[in-house]
């Protein structure tokens, strides 16, 4: 289904009943990862998952996308569907547009999942890179996907799941050049909120993955302490949809149920 916002097109779908669910995929990832999922999350839970600007079949707004931008495009398809207060799990980027969003709107949010993603702003090294992967993108962007999703796993786990890999390779190779670059641009200029894991008196969860390439560990156990947001570990990478599917799942569900 869709619904247009500012102009552009915004791809969502939802399944269930009951208490509301919102599903947010990462960089490079649209609302297909969370398919596994639905089928257990949404026996009790009416789930809701969105294409991202420039992600997926959801069109581009414009050519920086920031973490506000999107956050505004869910809260579009939240009000077409006239929920009041749901459930949020952000996966990577996701949660960054989790946490804009639930600046914005902290009554809407009765619980926040950040999977594999941080409250932090990026470093000024982060951003360096951010620049160097508008340029690779602008230079290959075929070889961009292909390095930057394999970077994602674990190394052992890139044989291991060498044909999730290649799916989600395809998926990406589909996406508009300027959805990437709006991306990369809108990730590198988002604010630090961590302090909306010290303020916020919704529950809130981390879950944490011990081998991520991508994010410290260290530094995501930091942002948690003193806070009463939970964290669980999972062993393996930053795709843990896919690296922990199990673990994650029994996590994501004993969360929801708590609430």
């Amino acid at each position: 289904m869709y619904i247009e916002h500012k102009g552009s097109r915004i791809f969502y779908m939802d399944k269930g009943t009951g208490y509301p669910l919102i599903l947010l995929h990462g960089f490079l990832e649209n609302s297909s990862m969370w398919k596994p999922f639905i089928p257990s999350l949404a026996k009790n839970n009416k789930v809701i998952c969105m294409d991202l600007l420039g992600h997926g079949k959801t069109e581009c707004l414009g050519y920086v996308h920031t973490m506000e931008m999107m956050a505004e495009a869910v809260e579009a398809v939240i009000k077409k569907l006239k929920i009041q207060k749901a459930f949020f799990v952000g996966h990577s980027m996701g949660g960054y547009v989790a946490l804009a969003f639930a600046e914005k709107n902290p009554d809407m949010i009765q619980g926040l999942c950040l999977m594999n993603s941080t409250a932090l702003a990026d470093s000024e090294e982060r951003k360096k890179n951010r620049d160097r992967a508008v340029m690779a993108v602008k230079e290959n962007h075929e070889r961009f996907i292909n390095i930057s999703i394999s970077n994602l796993f674990r190394p052992k786990n890139r044989s291991i799941f060498s044909e999730e890999i290649k799916q989600i390779k395809t998926e990406a190779l589909q996406m508009p050049l300027q959805g990437i670059v709006a991306a990369l641009e809108g990730m590198k200029i988002r604010k630090n909120r961590t302090q909306l894991l010290k303020n916020m008196d919704y529950k809130q969860l981390m879950i944490v993955s011990k081998k991520d390439p991508v994010l410290d560990y260290f530094s995501l156990i930091d942002q948690a302490k003193n806070t009463p947001v939970k964290i669980v570990e999972l062993p393996d990478g930053h795709m843990s949809h896919i690296e922990n599917k199990d673990d994650l799942l029994q996590t994501l569900m004993h969360f929801v149920e708590n609430i």
